[in-house]
């Protein structure tokens, strides 16, 4: 019995005596099936390589990003949270070593894990039982888990608090169960986007999408309604899940953002 990985994706699945037929997570309009066929590896498989590595980086206080280099699946970064006397990790990462782990328990260990959207449940229980930690996942999206646990707690509604200064609030879009992680520090609050809210290349700007890999964008409406939910939120900064950040008034450039997005979905931003 084997715990295979979707290559394209790296989400984990449960045990199976054969590999699966196809990824479900891959298989749908959000994400994309590799041209060259389906293909599946396993975290051992991975290990036994001995080609990767995490990159564990302190970006600021009480905040590290862990990253996998070479990428593995859709190469996302995974973020340690220092707030309020615990320690939450954000999205999560298929690669898991044992200088991964080390490092994470000298740092204090896991007290949760919160994750964005089913693009990186990757290996989520696997990081769950190494460090006794549950996992909250919005339950809208609750179809797209392919490894059940009991580690697993799923959250309804439109926010939930994980502590007096950390809470998640769910904007859909990308997902209808879409989350991001607020962390509240007046007016140097930080969000934590994933790809929900995705970071540009002009950092200065924010954009939305339903599918990224196929470019589907999102309602004008969904965008105005993201837009109003993280209204009330303080914040700062936005760190995404590639690494990218909106160094400062990020509660404005979203704003801003989501009225340029919705000009450009009627019409009347440009001529063309």
């Amino acid at each position: 019995m084997e715990k295979y990985i979707c290559e394209t994706c790296g989400v984990q699945y449960s045990e199976s005596e054969e590999v699966p037929d196809r990824c479900e997570i891959c298989s749908e309009e959000r994400q994309y099936v590799n041209p060259g066929g389906q293909k599946w590896t396993t975290h051992e498989e991975l290990v036994q390589t001995e080609r990767y590595q995490n990159m564990i980086r302190k970006e600021e206080k009480g905040l590290y990003s862990i990253t996998t280099t070479p990428k593995v699946g859709i190469g996302q970064t995974a973020y340690l949270i220092q707030k309020d006397g615990r320690n939450v990790l954000w999205d999560c990462i298929t690669y898991l070593d044992q200088e991964t782990i080390d490092v994470i328990r000298d740092l204090g260990g896991i007290d949760a894990i919160a994750i964005s959207h089913p693009h990186y449940y990757s290996r989520m229980n696997d990081w769950a039982e190494t460090f006794d930690a549950p996992v909250y996942l919005h339950e809208d999206d609750e179809e797209w888990v392919m490894e059940e646990s009991s580690a697993l707690h799923f959250w309804n509604g439109e926010s939930m608090k994980l502590s007096e200064n950390l809470s998640l609030h769910r904007l859909g879009g990308h997902f209808k169960g879409g989350a991001v992680l607020h962390i509240e520090n007046g007016d140097e609050g930080l969000l934590m986007t994933g790809d929900i809210i995705q970071v540009v290349a002009d950092n200065q700007w924010v954009s939305f999408m339903y599918s990224y890999p196929n470019l589907i964008p999102l309602p004008a409406a969904k965008v105005a309604a993201i837009a109003e939910k993280v209204d009330g939120l303080a914040f700062n900064r936005i760190y995404n899940a590639f690494h990218n950040i909106v160094k400062t008034r990020a509660d404005e450039v979203v704003q801003d953002s989501a009225d340029r997005y919705i000009r450009a979905i009627q019409g009347t931003l440009f001529t063309t």
